[in-house]
């Protein structure tokens, strides 16, 4: 095969097209999510981070195995929610705003991670953000106690 000039331009410009893809292939956070195959919310709340731009893979789990996963992890049970995420080092408990993951893993504090305890309607994933109730997300240190990450007002 002979290198010639149009080859060469032709093969600059494949490369000049599908660079902005992998870098953006490079930047799609992967997360690894535990759920209850029967859960609808968790679905949902996958789906949008998803459209969010997260990379996600889920595990089926359920009952005592799922508690144990998330005591194992450090979550406390006082933060418990219905699915648990695990993200480049940190634990993503219940329906966590996909801006929070993203503010999480740029501060990068020494933490285990973040928690929305129990089910807020209008959280991601349950129901219309339109109609939420106030919520707050928690950091949760490694010593298991937490603080108010970020507070979601009443819609």
């Amino acid at each position: 095969m002979t290198l010639t000039r149009r080859s060469l331009l032709a093969c600059s410009a494949s490369f000049a097209a599908a660079a902005p893809f992998a870098a953006w292939a490079e930047d799609k956070p992967s997360i690894h999510v535990m759920k209850d195959p029967n859960c609808g919310c968790c679905s949902a709340w996958i789906e949008i981070l998803e459209n969010e731009g997260f990379a996600v893979t889920t595990e089926r789990s359920m009952g005592t195995l799922l508690i144990k996963y998330k005591q194992d992890n450090g979550i406390p049970q006082k933060m418990a929610s219905c699915h648990t995420g695990k993200i480049d080092g940190y634990m993503i408990e219940g329906h966590v705003p996909p801006a929070d993951i993203r503010n999480l893993l740029a501060e990068r504090p020494d933490a285990i991670g973040l928690a929305v305890p129990g089910m807020p309607y209008g959280s991601p994933g349950m129901g219309p953000e339109s109609e939420r109730d106030a919520y707050d997300v928690y950091l949760i240190a490694r010593d298991g106690s937490s603080e108010v990450f970020s507070s979601y007002d009443a819609a």
